[in-house]
C-alpha cells in the first residue's frame, strides 16, 4: 500500500505533527484546569469543615493577637471537641456586638473577588460578623468580678491571668452572672478595650454567647511571620475552678 507523506508547512512542520503538538496542549490545559479546580475543592472543603483563616482587626486581644495578625481556627470545636474555659474563640455577632464597627470600602469588583477568595478559603475572613474572645465562662458557672484583690471568680474560685495585657486590670466593670445553658460568658485579653460580655448585656442573648455561635477555636497564628506560634490553653489558669 502506498503512503502518501504528510504535507509540509514552510516552517517545516507537517499537519501530523501540528495535530499532536495541539493536542499536547489541549492536554496540557485540561491537567492544569483540573489541577486548579481540584486545589480549589480541597481548600473548599478543609475550609468549610477543618480549618480556617481569619484576620485580626482590632486590639481587643492584646497582646495575645495584635491587629493584622491571620491566625487558623479549627472547626472541629465545637463539635468534635467541646469548648474549654481559657479557648479563644472566633464566633459570629451575636447580635449587636459591632453595631457602628467601620467595614472595608470596596467596589463592587472588589468586593465580589474578595467573597470568591473567602468562600474557597484563599484569604482570610475578616471582621464582618465575626468576632475573637477568651472563654472565662462555660454553661452554668458563676462568673464575678472583683474579689479583694481585682481578679475574676469562677464558681468561687479567683484565677490569675497570664494572657490579660500587661498594664490592664482583670476588669473596671464589676460583673455577677451565671452561664446559662447552651451559651459562654466571653472576655478580650486587653480588658480595658474590648467590647465583650460585660458590656452586651442589653444585646441578644444578655452578654452571653450561644455555643451554636461558635466557628471554631484559634490554635495559631501564621502571619506576619515574627508572630508565628501556637494559641495554647491556658489550663492552669483554670485546674482549681469547680464545676458548676
Amino acid at each position: 500500500m502506498r503512503v502518501t507523506p504528510d504535507a509540509a508547512h514552510p516552517d517545516g512542520s507537517t499537519d501530523a505533527g501540528a495535530a499532536t503538538a495541539e493536542k499536547r496542549k489541549g492536554s496540557f490545559l485540561r491537567e492544569v484546569a483540573i489541577i486548579v479546580v481540584s486545589a480549589l475543592v480541597l481548600s473548599w472543603v478543609i475550609k468549610s469543615f477543618f480549618v480556617q483563616a481569619f484576620f485580626i482587626p482590632s486590639s481587643s486581644m492584646e497582646d495575645t493577637l495584635v491587629e493584622g495578625d491571620r491566625i487558623l481556627v479549627s472547626k472541629m470545636v465545637p463539635g468534635v471537641f467541646d469548648v474549654h474555659r481559657g479557648d479563644v474563640v472566633v464566633f459570629k455577632d451575636p447580635g449587636t456586638w459591632l453595631a457602628g464597627t467601620p467595614q472595608p470600602q470596596r467596589n463592587a469588583f472588589q468586593q465580589g473577588v474578595t467573597d470568591v477568595l473567602t468562600f474557597v478559603g484563599l484569604l482570610p475572613q475578616d471582621s464582618g460578623e465575626h468576632l475573637v474572645k477568651r472563654v472565662i465562662g462555660v454553661e452554668g458557672d458563676h462568673v464575678t468580678c472583683c474579689d479583694s484583690e481585682g481578679r475574676v471568680s469562677v464558681n468561687g474560685q479567683s484565677i490569675d491571668e497570664p494572657y490579660i495585657k500587661p498594664g490592664s486590670a482583670p476588669s473596671l466593670l464589676e460583673f455577677d452572672q451565671t452561664v446559662p445553658e447552651g451559651f459562654l460568658w466571653v472576655m478580650g485579653d486587653n480588658r480595658a478595650h474590648s467590647s465583650d460580655s460585660r458590656y452586651n448585656a442589653g444585646s441578644p442573648g444578655g452578654g452571653f454567647v450561644p455555643v451554636d455561635n461558635v466557628v471554631g477555636t484559634a490554635f495559631v497564628k501564621v502571619w506576619p511571620f515574627d508572630h508565628l506560634g501556637w494559641l495554647r490553653n491556658p489550663g492552669e489558669t483554670f485546674e482549681d475552678v469547680p464545676a458548676p
